[in-house]
């Protein structure tokens, strides 16, 4: 049975989660065993016609037939919360259909915008960490916090762009968000290391600032490095660096629900499921024992 997990007693983080983006009922049932949540990303399992967007009804029940065996957790990509417009009622709708059927215990997104005048920009920038945008912002997750009754969390990602000036650090903007909203945080380590090496960022300095008992969830990854930018491409095995700064995160977040395990579906069959388990159990036992 998976844990029941309401972030509030949390004083050890024993829960390992993976990524599943449905069609591939074989690594589902590889990886059950080792996991206690499935991330499911809503954005992935839909199928899109036109305007609309519908999670079909065979990818609902390979979800339901999970039944006890891990929990769901949703994550979403494409809400574009921080949309000058407006966030995307097109993700609620499918957010809708995931909360609808299943038991989601949390769900979450990240802290950034993939739409600009309604086009899908292909790829995601960072907010500028001003006042204006931090009042837009708290505004939309007390919205989403009234729609759906579980808590909902919101990741940093990687800075692309050089950062607009702003009142606020990265740390200070993410604090003074879960301060008025209450909503957790996703602390992505890899995303951090991606910044480090591409923007000599700061984490020492990030982590020092940052209030980390807000982290309810660890996102750990493995990627590449193209000419001088390491890259938030979810393709690898983690490195000893990242699951040594998790480990690092972990002793110090103690409301920490999962630590997930993020391969996106095209770089499945480059690790091969063998190598998938066997990176679960790997990284349980460096994180968890």
């Amino acid at each position: 049975m998976y844990p029941t997990q309401d972030f509030s007693d949390s004083t050890r983080c024993d829960s390992l989660a993976t990524t599943y983006e449905g069609r591939d009922p074989q690594l589902l049932e590889r990886v059950l065993p080792f996991v206690d949540y499935i991330e499911v990303t809503p954005d992935s399992i839909a199928e899109f016609h036109e305007e609309r967007a519908v999670i079909p009804a065979e990818a609902i029940r390979e979800l339901e037939d999970i039944g006890s065996d891990a929990g769901i957790i949703g994550h979403g990509i494409g809400l574009s919360i921080g949309t000058c417009a407006g966030y995307s009622e097109q993700y609620l709708g499918m957010l809708d259909q995931l909360m609808e059927r299943l038991d989601v215990r949390w769900h979450s997104e990240h802290l950034g915008y993939v739409n600009v005048d309604g086009q899908h920009i292909g790829t995601m920038l960072a907010l500028p960490r001003t006042e204006q945008v931090l009042d837009m912002i708290c505004e939309r997750v007390a919205a989403i916090q009234r729609r759906y009754p579980v808590p909902f969390l919101l990741e940093n990602i990687v800075h692309m762009l050089p950062d607009y000036p702003g009142e606020y650090s990265d740390a200070g903007f993410l604090n003074t968000l879960a301060s008025r909203t209450g909503c957790g945080l996703i602390l992505d380590v890899y995303n951090l290391e991606c910044d480090a090496y591409n923007n000599a960022f700061s984490i020492e300095h990030f982590l020092d600032e940052l209030e980390l008992t807000n982290v309810r969830e660890i996102h750990v990854a493995g990627g590449v490095i193209r000419g001088r930018f390491k890259l938030d491409v979810h393709s690898r095995v983690t490195q000893p660096s990242t699951v040594e700064l998790a480990r690092r995160v972990m002793t110090q977040a103690p409301a920490v629900g999962a630590v997930t395990y993020e391969l996106l579906p095209e770089y499945v069959s480059k690790l091969g499921y063998a190598g998938i388990t066997s990176e679960l159990v790997r990284l349980r036992k460096a994180l968890m024992n």
